[in-house]
C-alpha cells in the first residue's frame, strides 16, 4: 500500500503523462472527431483510446504492481476490486469533446483507490489548461498558465450555496433536490471537472442521481477531498468504491455545503 508521500511521490511523476495525453486529446481534436459508440450507447473516439494508451503506459512503469481499472479497457471491468487499485477515465465527458460549440468541459484523469476511497487523484481539462491534483493527507494544487496555487473550499456564500450541475446529465430530481435544499444558483459544466470547481472555491456542492460509473468520479473526488471537501450518498453514508461493475449511485459532492 502507497504512503502519502509515496502518492505524492507517484502523482509528480504522472503530471507529464497526463498533459501527454491532453495533447493528444487536443491534437485528434483539431483534426476533426469521429465516434462509434460502445455496447452500453455512450460515445468513444480515436481520442479516448490515444489518452488510455499514454496513461496505462505510465502506470505500468511507474507503479506496476497495481491493478488498473479502465474505462476503455472493457477486460479490466471483471476484475474484482483490490485493496489498492487505480481508477482511469482517459477521456471524461466526451460528449461534451464532440459538441460543435463545446466549452472545454472534458478532462483526463487518474485517481487512486485505497481500503474503498480515493486518495490520489489528478484532473487535467487540457482545453482549459486546467490541472488540478491532490493527495488526501497533504492538500491540493492547480496549475495554470504556467502558474500553481494551493486548493481550498470556500465557506458558503452568505447569498446561498452555488451548485454545479451536468451540461449533458441534469434531471428532475437533481431539480427536486436543489429546490429541496433552497439553492437557486447552478454553474452548468460537464466531466469531472465539477469536482475542480468544487475544489478551487468555485461553487459549493454537486448533487448527482443520474448514473455514472467509478473511473468518472475517483480522480475528481480525491481532489476535492484533498482540498476539504467530501463526497457522501444522499442519505449521508460513506460513498464507497469497488462497488460491482465498478457503477456509482446517487451522490452529493460537498465543498463547504453540509447536508441539513
Amino acid at each position: 500500500m502507497l504512503s502519502e508521500t509515496e502518492c505524492q511521490h507517484l502523482l509528480t511523476a504522472l503530471v507529464d503523462p497526463v498533459r501527454h495525453a491532453g495533447d493528444k486529446i487536443m491534437e485528434i481534436h483539431a483534426r476533426g472527431v469521429v465516434a462509434r459508440k460502445k455496447p452500453d450507447g455512450s460515445p468513444v473516439s480515436e481520442a479516448d483510446e490515444a489518452a488510455e494508451a499514454i496513461l496505462l503506459q505510465a502506470l505500468a512503469d511507474l507503479a506496476p504492481d497495481i491493478p488498473v481499472i479502465s474505462e476503455e479497457n472493457a477486460d479490466s471491468h471483471s476484475l474484482a476490486p483490490s485493496d489498492e487499485f487505480f481508477l482511469v477515465d482517459p477521456l471524461d465527458g466526451t460528449r461534451e469533446f464532440l459538441r460543435p460549440d463545446g466549452n472545454g468541459a472534458f478532462t483526463v484523469n487518474i485517481g487512486l483507490i485505497q481500503h474503498g476511497a480515493p486518495v490520489m487523484g489528478i484532473v487535467f481539462a487540457p482545453a482549459l489548461d486546467r490541472l488540478f491534483h491532490g493527495v488526501v493527507g497533504l492538500g491540493a494544487s492547480e496549475h495554470s498558465g504556467g502558474r500553481s496555487r494551493k486548493l481550498e473550499v470556500r465557506p458558503v456564500p452568505l447569498r446561498g450555496a452555488v451548485a454545479m450541475a451536468s451540461r449533458s446529465h441534469r434531471d428532475d430530481q437533481t431539480n427536486d433536490w436543489l429546490a429541496a435544499n433552497g439553492i437557486t444558483e447552478t454553474l452548468a459544466t460537464g466531466s469531472s471537472l465539477k469536482f475542480g470547481l468544487l475544489a478551487a472555491g468555485e461553487a459549493d456542492v454537486y448533487p448527482r442521481f443520474g448514473p455514472t460509473m467509478e473511473w468518472d468520479t475517483a480522480a475528481g473526488e480525491a481532489v476535492l477531498r484533498a482540498s476539504g471537501g467530501m463526497v457522501i450518498c444522499p442519505d449521508g453514508t460513506p460513498f464507497i468504491y469497488g462497488k460491482p461493475e465498478y457503477r456509482n449511485g446517487a451522490f452529493i459532492a460537498c465543498a463547504g455545503f453540509r447536508m441539513p
